[in-house]
């Protein structure tokens, strides 16, 4: 009698096309914000999504936040987005933003969170690299939230994935 073991080893490239499919998602939350809450315009839409596509696919997001804030603190609709790496990850539809939530007094931001290869780039590597994104950001402190974070979402292509947590209210 004889056994037979069969070993695959699957090694996936993170392309621009998988940053590119991610980013399309975390656009069509923007989009569905919007129609709920006329903000953010369509051009900051297309620039966001240019932004993430750059920076996953060059691994240099950590964190990015997308929403309303009322006395420095994310209040809801607020998206934060968390990048990952995951061999084997859901990929689920964009959507579910709640409509009809407060915003009077509330002004839409965003906030970006580099991760540790950013903070490995020299300067001028980072200088070259600003120049190629549409969205330019200052150093600011992150907000606080007023509510919790509700882990909704996953969108996952070759490999690495944006986790979506949404600002609840309490």
């Amino acid at each position: 009698m004889s056994s037979y073991s069969l070993t695959t080893t699957e090694s996936t490239t993170f392309t621009v096309t998988h940053a590119r499919h991610i980013a399309a998602k975390v656009a069509t939350d923007l989009k569905r914000m919007q129609r709920f809450y006329d903000k953010p315009s369509n051009r900051a839409i297309d620039d966001y999504e240019k932004e993430v596509t750059e920076f996953l696919k060059h691994g240099y997001l950590k964190k990015v936040t997308y929403g309303f804030q009322r006395n420095g603190n994310w209040i809801e609709p607020t998206l934060m987005y968390t990048a990952q790496e995951l061999g084997m990850a859901s990929n689920d539809d964009p959507g579910k933003i709640r409509p009809g939530k407060d915003i009077s007094g509330a002004n839409f931001k965003s906030y970006l969170e580099y991760s540790s290869s950013w903070w490995s780039l020299s300067d001028s590597e980072k200088e070259q690299f600003r120049g190629n994104v549409p969205v330019q950001r200052n150093g600011t402190d992150e907000p606080g939230i007023d509510g919790y974070l509700d882990s909704d979402k996953t969108y996952s292509s070759g490999g690495k994935s944006l986790s979506r947590s949404s600002v609840r209210s309490y």
